[in-house]
């Protein structure tokens, strides 16, 4: 079902870009000040900016701030558009004023500039959060975070899985020739197709569980931000919320999309997933993740970014749903925590998923924790990690020795220890950008770092080393073999 006629679709795309409803136009109608403060969920300073009573800041009152306008207002932001938007549930009309059902939210991108329709945010200005199973989320800081992860090479065929609003299948139909985006929400669906159309974008949108709908299809790069809460599958289902519980017991669906994706990929193939997933007593959370990825023909690099312990996290869920403070709310928060402690969950990890399906070797898979700031986008990053290892792959340990590697231009060396004293204590060589990894080094690496601008083999400079530290050159070599492979693998030495 189609929220809006095609007709009424291209005059709402003209009546937004005549009143200048872009993101830019937005930002600068606010100022800084309140543009920020809308960001938190606060509108007071942006009703001060917005009093002024121009088409634009009259769609800036009537979607983001979820005032009511004088219908006079909204005639001339959205000419003989508004009677048609309250008939499909868009606008409500009543007394001569006009209130937002759902929101149309500009978001801009490098090089994009798009509208994207969902339902209302929650809690604005500390508004007790009141959202229906099927509310289909708008922007958030998930997908946020999954847009600027994402793989942006040219690909034949791309899947959003899980697509609620649509707004990576927008960022996938930039740079894949088709674009699939499913879903179980019929809600979401209708929101995807409008975003679609709005944006003048052409999507393949289906209805669906996880990959129900793509049956033996391949891809060149699946994207997902899956309901991946970890919670009992014993709650009621008029108490899930679709765009974040699956009804699956645990991180059971990150499972299940984990060991499936791989099927669905061509060679080469990417799949990038955010994720949580539980931590079990006595049991490392990588050791539970690798089994996962057995069998996928996949190589993996899996982030941990963050950890949370099972009150913090049921918490923070239940404050989602906007139980907190409410009838039940006791209760719930009890008998979750009393299936954590059933199943044996400790805390439960936040992260992401990057696989990609190799042929002709076996895969290579890192597991890491990294709760430090990044620099985003990191799209490009993941691809250079990934050719790294295809090269490393093929690279036998006399290659690598010849080898004339180079290091990253942005990686700085600190080094730690009493003023004054002829060698420091600790010696970490840091990045600068991307992941901005952090290594603590002894003096070999720090050295064969530092003599690495690609005038000089591998060998050569640990030759010279050996000699200076008055080291067996062979051993030196054959004991530093493994660092110079990670040293590549992790960015601070770029192949030649």
């Amino acid at each position: 079902m189609d929220l809006l006629p095609p007709d009424m679709v291209a005059r709402l795309r003209e009546a937004l870009r005549a009143c200048g409803y872009g993101y830019d136009g937005v930002a600068g109608l606010l100022g800084p000040t309140a543009h920020a403060a809308l960001s938190r969920n606060e509108t007071t300073p942006a009703r001060r900016a917005t009093a002024g009573g121009s088409p634009l800041a009259t769609l800036v009152r009537l979607w983001p701030l979820q005032a009511a306008v004088r219908r006079r207002d909204a005639d001339r932001a959205l000419p003989g558009l508004v009677e048609g938007l309250a008939a499909a549930g868009i606008l409500e009309v009543s007394g001569g004023e006009v209130r937002a059902l759902v929101d149309v939210r500009p978001y801009a991108d490098e090089g994009a500039d798009w509208w994207m329709v969902s339902d209302l945010t929650p809690g604005l200005d500390g508004a007790p959060i009141d959202v229906a199973g099927d509310h289909v989320l708008g922007i958030s800081p998930a997908s946020t975070s999954l847009a600027q992860l994402t793989v942006r090479e040219p690909v034949g065929r791309a899947l959003d899985l899980g697509t609620g609003c649509g707004v990576q299948a927008l960022h996938l139909a930039r740079h894949a020739d088709h674009v699939v985006a499913t879903d179980v929400n019929a809600r979401a669906l209708a929101m995807t197709r409008l975003n679609a159309a709005l944006n003048e974008v052409d999507v393949d949108v289906r209805a669906g569980s996880l990959f129900d709908s793509v049956q033996t299809e391949l891809f060149d790069l699946v994207t997902t931000n899956p309901p991946f809460v970890v919670s009992p599958a014993t709650e009621r289902a008029a108490e899930r919320l679709v765009y974040r519980d699956s009804g699956l017991p645990g991180d059971e669906l990150v499972r299940r999309v984990v060991t499936t994706a791989p099927r669905h990929l061509r060679p080469g193939g990417w799949c990038q997933v955010l994720a949580n997933w539980v931590h079990r007593r006595g049991q490392p959370w990588q050791e539970r993740v690798v089994g996962w990825l057995e069998g996928t023909g996949c190589d993996a690099w899996v982030v941990q970014r963050e950890k949370a312990d099972v009150a913090e996290y049921v918490e923070l869920w239940l404050k989602d749903a906007g139980v907190h403070g409410r009838r039940g709310y006791l209760q719930r928060y009890d008998a979750w925590l009393g299936w954590f402690d059933e199943q044996g969950i400790e805390a439960v990890g936040f992260g992401w998923l990057h696989l990609r399906r190799v042929e002709d070797r076996e895969p290579v898979q890192h597991l890491e924790d990294w709760a430090f700031e990044v620099e985003q986008p990191l799209g490009a990053e993941v691809v250079d990690r990934f050719r790294r290892l295809d090269l490393l792959a093929v690279t036998s340990d006399d290659d690598l020795l010849a080898g004339r590697l180079r290091s990253r231009v942005d990686v700085r060396q600190e080094t730690v220890g009493e003023p004054g004293a002829a060698d420091p204590e600790v010696i970490v060589l840091r990045q600068q950008r991307g992941m901005r990894r952090a290594r603590q080094v002894d003096t070999v690496e720090a050295g064969l770092v530092g003599a690495c601008d690609g005038d000089l083999s591998v060998g050569q400079i640990l030759d010279a080393l050996a000699t200076l530290l008055g080291e067996d050159p062979a051993t030196l070599r054959e004991q530093r073999l493994g660092v110079v492979r990670e040293l590549v693998t992790d960015g601070f030495l770029l192949p030649w």
